[in-house]
């Protein structure tokens, strides 16, 4: 088995490690646009060799595709389309993509659909770059497969399999249900994360000693402006109508505590607190 990763940053890097590690690929080669990054990925081991995008889709039996989803649209189907012109039907390309109903509408009708597994594997870090690459990333999390439908159930197995080597449970749904749900899940928490950190960079320019009283709490909640914004603006994009509705609730909650707390309503505040705290028994 030898799997091409296109993308050595944090998700395909960390797959590399683990892939290899765990005895799913004999050989892991790697595909980097940024000649620093290749550079690393291949002093730091994460690949056996780095090559070019064309030997990656020529050579690998699975290829993935661990890009920003801008990116991973456009190429799943060139990839597809190189798989008919070589006429192999055994070859199987992948996504990592947080944003999934865009990618599954381009590649519906496309004669080599079968052999694309839609996938996003529900985990990371606010870092990037093959420096961020680690092994166990995956462990214990779950792993998104949509519209499997389409997909060739010999290569849909192929790639259950995958995952199972990376320790990760998979969900089942469609595409569009899942933009819903990530939007809820994961991207607001990144926009809320990025607005505070806005927030609070605009008010230290008034007050100097804001970050020496920074707790944990601000530190954990903040952690996500980090992220790379060659990732996020095109998830953001994509996922636009989701994330605008969630936004929109977002706010109207905000609205509800600044009223309260503009009011001196403090029973108004302790009952928004503790319906928060609801939460509870959904992330323990």
């Amino acid at each position: 088995m030898q799997v091409g990763i296109i993308g050595l940053g944090l998700i395909g890097g960390s797959m590399a490690i683990d892939l290899r590690r765990r005895g799913f690929a004999d050989r892991v080669i790697g595909v980097e646009s940024d000649p620093v990054n290749a550079s690393a990925a291949e002093k730091i081991g994460l690949v056996d060799e780095v090559v070019s995008y064309e030997r990656c889709v020529e050579e690998a039996d699975i290829v993935v595709v661990a890009v920003p989803v801008g990116d991973a649209v456009k190429m799943v189907c060139d990839i597809l389309d190189r798989f008919e012109r070589s006429g192999s039907k055994d070859r199987i390309v992948i996504d990592t993509c947080s944003v999934k109903e865009q990618i599954c509408l381009a590649t519906r009708y496309h004669s080599c659909r079968p052999q694309f597994v839609s996938t996003h594997p529900m985990a990371g870090t606010e870092y990037s770059g093959p420096w961020a690459a680690m092994p166990n990333l995956f462990d214990g999390r779950a792993c998104i497969f949509a519209d499997v439908e389409e997909s060739s159930p010999k290569h849909l197995k192929t790639i259950e399999t995958l995952y199972e080597t990376l320790n990760m449970r998979p969900i089942y749904m469609n595409s569009a249900n899942h933009d819903v749900h990530t939007a809820y899940v994961s991207h607001i928490s990144h926009v809320t994360s990025f607005a505070l950190a806005l927030t609070v960079l605009d008010k230290e320019k008034d007050e100097k000693h804001i970050f020496d009283l920074a707790s944990g709490g601000f530190s954990s909640t903040v952690r996500l402006a980090k992220s790379n914004a060659d990732m996020w603006v095109p998830i953001l994009t994509q996922n636009r109508d989701n994330v605008l509705r969630v936004i929109d609730t977002y706010i109207d909650k905000m609205s509800s505590f600044r009223d309260a707390i503009a009011d001196f309503d403090e029973g108004r505040i302790r009952e928004l607190i503790e319906e928060a705290n609801r939460i509870r028994k959904i992330i323990r």
